[in-house]
């Protein structure tokens, strides 16, 4: 399959069932971290479950609704991005990821999401990109302005999770929108 550069180290590559031991190593070594904001992953304890995790989505990329990508950095399966929905009839979709504390603050979510946001507006004829966060989880609502993208709006308490209900934050860009950026980010390139 393929293994796409991401420099310094770190690639993306599809996250498949057959990576389900190391996908539930990877998540026992960051759930606390990873399910601060989100229960991705949570109920995967054990291989089984982790392979059912995965199977999942594999199921939603057969079905062109929905895909894993993971993260390796130096061969390590360290996090990952997704796409949680994928409606190619709309041309809307959402992205979203996930790191262990290790691989973070060097800029891997920023650079996979860049090329698997690329890959939907330019192969797939997307329109629109969403990103979900909750307001209290800085770092991703960070990606999301990394990426250019613009606040649409909050869902005020939209869901109950830890005993808290949680403010989601909108984000989105354009098909229009990205492609003005990346030129003029190659043009400022030259």
């Amino acid at each position: 399959m393929y293994a796409i550069s991401l420099g310094d180290g770190a690639e993306l590559r599809p996250l498949e069932p057959w990576h389900a031991e190391e996908f539930l190593g990877h998540l026992d070594r960051g759930r606390a971290f990873i399910t601060q904001h989100i229960p991705f992953g949570a109920h995967a304890t054990d291989v089984a479950s982790a392979r059912a995790v995965l199977q999942n989505y594999a199921d939603k990329r057969a079905a062109d609704t929905g895909s894993l990508h993971g993260l390796w950095l130096e061969g390590k399966l360290v996090g990952g991005l997704l796409f949680r929905v994928f409606d190619a009839a709309t041309g809307s979709c959402e992205i979203g990821c996930w790191l262990e504390p290790a691989a973070t603050g060097r800029g891997l979510v920023t650079r996979g999401a860049r090329v698997l946001i690329d890959w939907a507006f330019d192969e797939r004829a997307m329109h629109r990109v969403e990103w979900h966060a909750s307001s209290a989880n800085t770092a991703s609502i960070s990606v999301a302005r990394r990426l250019g993208m613009s606040r649409d709006g909050v869902l005020r308490e939209d869901y109950p999770y830890r005993g808290v209900r949680q403010n989601t934050e909108i984000w989105s860009v354009l098909a229009p929108e990205w492609r003005e950026a990346r030129a003029r980010a190659a043009h400022n390139d030259h």
